[in-house]
C-alpha cells in the first residue's frame, strides 16, 4: 500500500506479520522478523502498530508489552493513531496514558474528529526537528494553512467526546441489519463490516443513492 513509498522514501524494507483476531502483532512472531547482525540483511530499528486497527481497540496490557518488548531488543515503537482518539475513547482514558508506550505516533484529525484535511506526527523534541528536516527534504510543507490547523484545533477541543456518537452509531446500525437479516460480520468502535453479495452492491448504491446517502458501491 501507499504505492511503496516506504521503500522509495525512507528506503525501509518492511516485514508484515498478520494480525490476530484483537488487532494486535503477535510479538513472537515480531521477534521472528528481526534480522540478525549480518551484514546481508537490513537492520530491524521499528516496530509500527496501529491502533485502532480495522476498528479493533488493542489491549492495554498488549501496549505495555510491545514497549517493553521494543526496550528489551533496541527497538523504536510507532503508533499508526489514526483512529487514536476512538482508542482513547472505548479505553475511557486520557491520550498520554496510552502513548507512553510509544516513541513515536501519528494523529488523523478528518478521520472521526470531521476536519477537512490534516495530520499529526508526535514524538520527542529532537524527534520532530529531524521529522521537519524530512518534511522539508521531501517537498512537504504547506505555505498559508493556518485556516487547517485552526480546525484541528477546534477538532482536538471539541470533537474527541463525541466520537462515543459514532461508536453508538455503528452498534445501532448492526443491530438493526442483524434484525433485517443482513450479514453482519462484525462491528468495532466506529466500524461496521457487512456482507454484501457481489450482484446486490450496485443494488445497494442506487437505493441510497436515491435516499440522499452517497456509498462507494463497487
Amino acid at each position: 500500500f501507499e504505492a511503496g513509498g516506504a521503500a522509495v522514501l525512507g528506503s525501509i524494507q518492511p516485514q508484515p506479520i498478520d494480525a490476530a483476531a484483537d488487532g494486535t502483532l503477535p510479538l513472537d512472531k515480531v521477534a521472528m522478523k528481526i534480522k540478525p547482525d549480518d551484514i546481508h540483511f537490513a537492520r530491524t530499528k521499528l516496530l509500527s502498530l496501529e491502533n485502532t486497527h480495522n476498528g479493533k481497540v488493542l489491549p492495554r496490557e498488549y501496549l505495555k508489552e510491545a514497549w517493553e518488548f521494543t526496550r528489551e531488543r533496541n527497538l523504536a515503537l510507532h503508533v499508526d493513531g489514526a483512529r487514536i482518539f476512538n482508542a482513547v475513547v472505548a479505553y475511557g482514558c486520557e491520550l498520554k496514558e496510552i502513548t507512553q508506550y510509544c516513541d513515536s505516533f501519528t494523529i488523523c484529525l478528518s478521520k472521526g474528529l470531521g476536519t477537512p484535511v490534516g495530520s499529526l506526527l508526535v514524538g520527542n523534541r529532537d524527534y520532530i526537528k529531524r521529522a521537519i528536516r524530512w518534511r522539508k527534504m521531501t517537498g512537504g510543507g504547506m505555505r498559508q494553512s493556518g485556516i487547517l490547523a485552526a480546525a484541528g484545533i477546534y477538532a482536538l477541543k471539541n470533537n474527541v467526546a463525541r466520537l462515543q456518537e459514532d461508536h453508538d452509531n455503528a452498534a445501532w446500525m448492526a443491530e438493526q441489519l442483524r434484525e433485517a437479516g443482513a450479514d453482519v460480520m462484525r462491528q468495532d468502535t466506529n466500524m461496521l463490516f457487512v456482507r454484501v453479495g457481489e450482484e446486490n452492491a450496485a443494488a445497494l448504491g442506487e437505493y441510497m443513492k436515491a435516499r440522499n446517502v452517497l456509498i462507494n458501491a463497487s
